[in-house]
């Protein structure tokens, strides 16, 4: 575990003197006979002479009676350790600056970090969690020791404290999330990735911690804000779908298309289910999933099970087409619901600005739940390049779709302007 270089002032004040302690908000105070042993060990340090730097160790430390004194020869005991590669007298000095209680936040939950790294190699779990938790107390916004606590909560195996240990794993990983953006730092993929993977793995069996579901959600989204890929789409909006949408048809369809803006299907299996809902929930919008499918060369259109499957999209997309100027004429004429339909309707031939202006109508006839609508809305508006007016309609989204809305969001952020 690494450590801060922080090191002492070399000159101390004489008569009561004090210095400043690497990034320590306060000064230390020692006594004459302190100082002196301080200083000579100070130049023992700065020199390769193992038995001057030996003696000058036992006499600082002999000399030390106060806190301060002993914090100040640790340090340079610390030093020393670094020079020599000496795991022994490192340790020793790591555990007399802990005692000594004036390390600053962040150094100290190094120092601890680097006790808990000890006690778990010796495979003394309790002494380790009480470490990794003393850490986190020392330096709350400390990202290492964040993580570190988090990778141990979400491992423990522990059947009588396991939710509780793997909820305290989502809020540390978040936490350090956090502690980054508000820092200005970008966190790893791989921590974004891990806290996603906990969280997760916590709603499903044997857990199934459904509070975390929410958690998991909003760390899926920050993983694609972050890092893009399309593995990394394709794993998020999974969870979002396994942890959201169980029951609701018609987010499931949301969910599709979004993973197909985003290039998160992968693979023969992923078009032609996906081609399998459409059929049911959006009849002509197979053709266009099954189309991408093959140009991208994941479906074989010569293999029966794709042709099979592109024949029955292609008729089912002739026939909704055919019906788009009905449609139309029924939504312009008729009610919310109707505008509502025909929109679909032009969202799944691909239509996009038409299908935004008929959602757009829908709004304004009513009836309508304002919330689907203006999903729709800002996806079909993204998906026809107007990103200022999909952001707009997508930030009006409240509710369970209100994450739907986020993933959009995330998807248009690296999209042009115009």
């Amino acid at each position: 575990m690494k450590l801060s270089r922080a090191v002492l002032a070399a000159v101390l004040v004489a008569g009561g003197a004090s210095a400043q302690v690497g990034q320590a908000p306060r000064t230390i105070n020692v006594s004459r006979d302190e100082e002196n042993a301080i200083n000579v060990l100070a130049a023992a340090a700065a020199q390769p002479n193992r038995p001057a730097q030996d003696a000058a160790l036992a006499a600082a430390r002999a000399a030390s009676r106060s806190a301060e004194g002993r914090y100040a020869v640790a340090r340079y005991q610390l030093d020393i350790a670094r020079s020599r590669s000496d795991a022994q007298l490192y340790n020793q000095a790591v555990d007399a600056l802990v005692e000594s209680g004036l390390a600053p936040p962040d150094e100290m939950a190094s120092l601890l970090a680097n006790q808990a790294s000890r006690a778990y190699g010796a495979g003394d779990m309790a002494r380790t969690e009480r470490l990794l938790a003393r850490a986190v107390e020392a330096a709350p916004n400390n990202v290492e020791a964040l993580t570190d606590y988090a990778q141990f909560k979400s491992r423990v195996n522990r059947r009588q404290t396991a939710a509780a240990d793997r909820e305290l794993a989502v809020q540390l990983f978040s936490r350090a999330i956090e502690a980054n953006r508000a820092a200005g730092r970008a966190s790893p993929e791989s921590l974004h990735r891990r806290a996603v993977a906990v969280a997760y793995d916590a709603t499903r069996p044997p857990l199934g911690l459904a509070q975390l579901g929410p958690q998991a959600i909003a760390l899926a989204r920050s993983l694609v804000a972050a890092y893009p890929s399309q593995v990394n789409w394709r794993d998020a909006l999974l969870v979002y779908r396994d942890v959201a949408a169980a029951g609701d048809a018609e987010l499931r369809l949301d969910i599709g298309r979004l993973m197909r803006a985003s290039g998160a299907l992968a693979g023969e299996r992923d078009y032609l289910e996906a081609a399998q809902v459409l059929t049911t929930t959006s009849p002509g919008e197979a053709k266009i999933f099954l189309d991408e499918g093959v140009s991208r060369q994941m479906l074989d259109s010569t293999k029966p099970a794709v042709a099979q499957a592109i024949a029955a999209a292609n008729r089912q997309a002739v026939a909704a087409r055919a019906a788009l100027p009905r449609l139309r004429a029924q939504a312009t004429a008729g009610t919310g619901a109707q505008a509502r339909a025909a929109a679909d309707a032009h969202f799944a031939a691909g239509q996009y600005a038409e299908a935004a202006e008929l959602y757009g109508l829908a709004l304004q006839k009513g009836g309508e739940d304002p919330n689907l609508v203006n999903s729709r809305l800002g996806a079909s508006l993204a998906l026809a390049g107007r990103r200022p007016e999909a952001e707009a309609a997508l930030h009006a989204v409240t509710g369970p779709r209100a994450e739907l809305a986020g993933f959009w969001l995330a998807w248009l952020a690296r999209r042009p302007a115009a």
